[in-house]
């Protein structure tokens, strides 16, 4: 918002220099310097309330963080007033901690004699009152922790996150409100129209005086009975029924197939509506109304006079994080399907990172650098190293337990894998899969919790970080199923041509099928209740180095060592439904290039594409941060929608943590960063 602000202000100085009005330049000027809100920049806001505590202007700090409650915090609604007292109590505290390590402690006394009758009714400056007395105040257990840097870092990053987040949110309403409204005025006049198309216009000086009916004045009292009577067409979905194979046991009922738009029966009258699924009858209304009011939950913003919301949510909440901007162009459109509200940086890795992935509940994330550190952290609400694992032996790949999900699968490169509990920070047990195949290059987890497979290769295969760009395709590897109660080796699975190392592995959301990527450049599916190969096909010139099912299941996509990204039918064997030419950053080898011309090339370990919540986009690596392109049937490029950046060393891996309208994007590169992009989805 504050770059809109200072655009529109080079628009006023250019018009006022245009007609000459030198003066009114000169008053714009003065004010500027002068305006508290400082354009909406929230550095410049950060700024004038650290030159406050610098300077020891306790009155002038009060009166600018009152101006700011009354301009701003005052717009939130009630549950957020806490957030807001906090931040305050921390802003005080930050200035008295600065009096103190200045050694003015004429103003330490200044500021609680001032404050007394505001704070000492608080319980949380209760034993504040006494730090003026302590004659070494930074070495209190009770203080020290005020005294320190860390503390006052995470406090000014907090406020700046929290402004940021105020700031967009203001922008979004303000486009969002603009252009709802306008919908809803054209709504409600074509409401008018339909209730007087039955009637007969009157002939002579008779005056007919219209009148919008009571539930059209009152928009939250609407009605579904009285929306079926003023929809004017409505659509009814067609399912079409499957046809009857192999695979109809397994896949899942229901779920739907992203690209394809359900077909429309024309209703003969405005009140007609056809019978389709079970949903509560809605209208445009309706669905604009609810758009509005989730732009309510954030900011209180009044509706239109004439008309009155619907009841907003309480249990919303402000993620504050750090400000990325808006991207793609500006505005909300149907051409943009995301807006990246903020993107902030987890940089506790010091290596290359080789998988980053979230659990099954979005709570937790495990993430593997190539020296073989792994972090487990979340997110929500802020940033937090939940448990750091060192290993003595190389890792190699990770994945989350489904059942319990606080279990994590590591593998190793001494042919071992751990399970790890991510709460007790303790190893459950250890298995050894087999000493002639030691590297366990794959791991996938049953939906169901009972079982995992693992993929274990020969030692011919390298390290970790790859100084060649091509692996041998030779490499002898196995697939196996192991059971996660009784810790036991379940089978083998027999791959043919020859055994070949496995370098990815997926389930389908019941478990009931697995697909795999090999060395060989072969796709394999296998019917876990069978325990058996059902298919298998060539896919790639070269090793298969990402797979994953789609959204409806009915056909998988691969990334490949060609470069390609493929979609295959598994009704068809070996039958391609699209195929797109990615550019390497995309697919690998990685390559960091460094002084003297040394290159650090990395083959990919991680997931290298993965799906938003309705399967629509996919995120891919680029060498800037990802990259979100929307899924088109069979067209002969992929449509890019949004590039994250904010690398500056190529990502190596992606994940895509869903949610019902926002999602947080994951994306580790190879200088050991990993950014967490926030995103808005514009429902159409």
């Amino acid at each position: 918002m504050g770059s809109a602000v200072e655009r529109t202000d080079e628009h006023v100085r250019e018009y006022l220099v245009y007609r000459g009005f030198t003066n009114t330049l000169k008053h714009l000027d003065t004010e500027i310097k002068t305006d508290k809100e400082k354009g909406f920049r929230v550095d410049k806001i950060i700024d004038q309330l650290q030159q406050f505590i610098q300077s020891f202007d306790l009155f002038g700090l009060k009166d600018y963080w009152l101006y700011l409650d009354r301009r701003l915090f005052s717009r939130l609604e009630d549950v957020y007033r806490s957030t807001v007292n906090k931040l305050r109590t921390s802003l005080y505290r930050y200035y008295v901690i600065n009096t103190i390590q200045k050694g003015n402690l004429e103003k330490t006394h200044e500021f609680f004699q001032k404050q007394a009758l505001e704070l000492q009714g608080q319980v949380e400056w209760r034993d504040w009152f006494i730090l003026p007395f302590i004659p070494a105040p930074e070495q209190n257990p009770a203080f020290s922790p005020y005294f320190s840097r860390q503390w006052a870092d995470t406090f000014l990053v907090s406020l700046h996150n929290f402004l940021s987040v105020l700031f967009q949110c203001m922008h979004i309403l303000e486009k969002k409100m603009t252009s709802l409204l306008e919908d809803n005025e054209q709504l409600r006049q074509l409401l008018f129209a339909l209730q007087t198309e039955s009637r007969d216009q009157r002939d002579g000086d008779e005056m007919v005086h219209h009148k919008l009916p009571a539930y059209v004045q009152n928009m939250d009292r609407l009605g579904d009975t009285e929306l079926e009577m003023v929809s004017s067409q409505r659509a009814a979905s067609t399912v079409a029924t499957p046809s009857r194979n192999f695979f109809s046991t397994f896949l899942p009922q229901g779920r739907r197939t992203p690209g394809k738009p359900p077909q429309v029966t024309t209703g003969s009258s405005p009140s007609q509506v056809a019978v389709g699924r079970k949903d509560p009858p809605t209208s445009q209304v309706r669905a604009n109304w609810k758009i509005l009011h989730s732009s309510f939950k954030i900011l209180k913003v009044e509706p239109p006079a004439e008309t009155s919301s619907e009841p907003t949510d309480s249990s919303s909440s402000v993620n504050s994080r750090s400000s990325g901007g808006i991207t793609g162009g500006g505005g909300l459109s149907a051409e943009q399907p995301f807006i990246k509200l903020s993107q902030e940086e987890y940089g506790e890795h010091h290596s290359s990172i080789m998988h980053c992935r979230v659990d099954c509940s979005g709570r937790r994330v495990a993430s593997l650098d190539v020296d073989g550190v792994i972090k487990v952290w979340s997110f929500n609400p802020i940033l937090q190293t939940k448990a750091t694992i060192m290993s003595k032996s190389p890792l190699l790949s990770l994945e989350w337990a489904t059942k319990p999900d606080r279990l994590l699968l590591l593998g190793s490169g001494v042919g071992t894998v751990r399970l790890y509990d991510t709460d007790t920070k303790k190893n459950l047990y250890e298995m050894n899969i087999d000493e002639t195949h030691p590297r366990i290059l794959s791991l996938a987890c049953s939906p169901s919790g009972s079982s995992f497979v693992c993929s274990a290769a020969a030692l011919s295969r390298s390290g970790n970080v790859e100084l060649v760009p091509r692996l041998p395709l030779t490499v002898s590897g196995q697939l196996l199923l192991w059971d996660t109660k009784t810790v036991k080796q379940q089978l083998q699975f027999s791959l043919e041509p020859e055994p070949v190392a496995i370098n990815c592995t997926a389930f389908n959301h019941n478990g009931n099928l697995l697909v795999t990527g090999a060395a060989d450049g072969v796709i394999r599916l296998f019917d876990m209740q069978r325990y058996e190969s059902a298919m298998s096909w060539r896919a790639h010139d070269g090793e298969v180095y990402s797979v994953e099912f789609s959204y409806d299941e009915n056909t998988v996509f691969s990334i490949g060592e060609d470069g390609k990204f493929i979609q295959w039918n598994i009704h068809r064997c070996g039958v391609k439904q699209s195929e797109q030419l990615l550019p390497q950053d995309a697919t690998g080898p990685f390559v960091l290039s460094g002084y003297s011309g040394y290159k650090q090339v990395q083959v990919p370990r991680g997931r290298l594409f993965t799906f938003d919540s309705e399967g629509q986009h996919v995120l891919t690596c680029s060498s800037s941060g990802g990259v979100i392109y929307r899924l088109t049937n069979g067209e002969p490029a992929l449509e890019s929608v949004l590039s994250l950046g904010g690398h500056k060393a190529p990502v190596v891996t992606v994940d895509w943590c869903s949610a019902v309208d926002c999602g947080t994007c994951l994306t580790a590169s190879m200088d050991g960063k990993i950014k967490l992009s926030t995103l808005l989805a514009q429902k159409s």
